[in-house]
């Protein structure tokens, strides 16, 4: 089991004053609740690899899931600046913690709420902003990663049903999801959205084991046999890669926040175990290597807060464009995986050891920089961005 969390926040630009109180509120809320219920049981939880579903009530009571989405369904009818912070804050605690949340919020909620019926909002929206659901998103095929319009999942109509088949792969809360958000091809070959639920004869969800990232997070598969869904589950407001693409836009973004709060992790970490270890006579925090360490970490940190920051502001006004997630995702997970990597080298030996976060954020890393868009992906979109040449084909 790790030590106390002593956690101080490092804000070297002053980006609080760019933040409102509602900000500010819903950031000190998650940060103290990350402290008192997080901190104690991850390294436990991820050692045995274990998820701590019982965080999932927790969540829905901090605001965690769907905090920008509409008070109506459930949501907190925040910004999507709040969104953010939240999801910082509880990467700070873990990034498993963290997909447990994006996944609920950002790929389940958003596209019930963006592309579904009334209907739909209505019956399932508020089970899962409370926690009485949990829900899972399927894209991802154990074929298809990078691209997703190469799917083999599909599905043929059957009266007031459709018959669905194929399997997804690597989905974070699946074996204990209440609900699926499933992207399938129908008989012409165009991708449409669908909400699946436990129940259904066919549907089974294998959980997915060895994992060394993402301990404390659950993972699994999506298997379909010859399911029953019923046409009124299929979501009516979107078709094609548009409807998937849009909610990993709204994943991303959260990623981009919450990857600075890992690297905070690490930071305040080495910040502090550099003062404290002492070698030749005086603490090794004034030596001038390490201060070099040190001075690019927050550096970078700096520099990936102020590009979430402004990556915010657009997102509120609706200017925020999927090549400028891509940056933001790419940009900010490689920074916080090299500072994972740096502030291991501080705490040299302790720093593979449970007492401090670094291992278990370093090893949680590895996974975010290619999950969601894997990184070179992401250098490749904005490659297109730039130039209006596509270089995935």
């Amino acid at each position: 089991m790790s030590g106390s969390d002593r956690f101080q926040s490092h804000d070297y630009y002053l980006l609080d004053e760019l933040l409102d109180e509602e900000h500010l509120i819903a950031r000190d809320a998650v940060r103290s609740w990350v402290t008192q219920e997080v901190s104690p049981i991850i390294e436990d939880f991820a050692e045995r690899h274990a998820c701590p579903t019982h965080l999932f009530k927790a969540l829905a009571e901090i605001g965690a899931f769907g905090p920008s989405l509409p008070a109506k369904y459930g949501g907190g009818g925040m910004d999507e600046i709040a969104y953010g912070i939240i999801m910082q804050e509880l990467e700070r605690g873990d990034s498993g913690i963290r997909s447990m949340a994006s996944v609920q919020g950002s790929l389940v909620m958003y596209p019930i709420y963006r592309f579904g019926s009334e209907e739909q909002r209505l019956k399932y929206l508020p089970k899962l902003a409370s926690g009485e659901f949990v829900g899972c998103f399927g894209l991802t095929e154990p074929d298809q990663g990078s691209d997703p319009g190469g799917m083999h999942a599909h599905f043929r109509e059957d009266g007031d049903h459709v018959i669905l088949n194929g399997s997804k792969m690597w989905i974070t809360n699946s074996p204990i999801a209440d609900v699926a958000v499933v992207w399938a091809k129908n008989e012409e070959g165009v991708i449409q959205g669908m909400i699946l639920e436990k129940d259904m004869p066919g549907f089974s969800a294998p959980e997915i084991h060895g994992k060394w990232s993402l301990r404390a997070s659950i993972t699994g598969e999506l298997v379909f046999e010859d399911v029953r869904v019923p046409k009124a589950n299929i979501l009516p407001g979107v078709s094609g890669l548009k409807g998937p693409l849009s909610c990993l836009s709204k994943a991303r973004y959260g990623i981009a926040w919450g990857a600075i709060g890992a690297a905070m992790d690490c930071y305040d970490s080495a910040l502090r175990y550099s003062l404290e270890r002492e070698q030749f006579g005086r603490p090794i925090g004034g030596f001038q290597l390490t201060q070099k360490k040190l001075a690019e970490m927050i550096t970078e940190i700096t520099k990936a807060q102020l590009l979430a920051w402004r990556l915010g502001t657009l997102a509120n006004d609706g200017k925020a464009s999927p090549a400028q997630i891509s940056m933001a995702k790419r940009n900010n997970v490689l920074m916080a995986l090299e500072v994972a990597r740096e502030a291991r080298q501080i705490h040299g030996g302790m720093g593979i050891t449970n007492e401090y976060p670094i291992m278990r954020h370093m090893m949680n890393l590895e996974t975010v920089l290619t999950y969601e868009g894997t990184h070179d992906i992401h250098l490749l979109i904005t490659g297109m961005d730039v130039t209006g040449l596509n270089a995935f084909k």
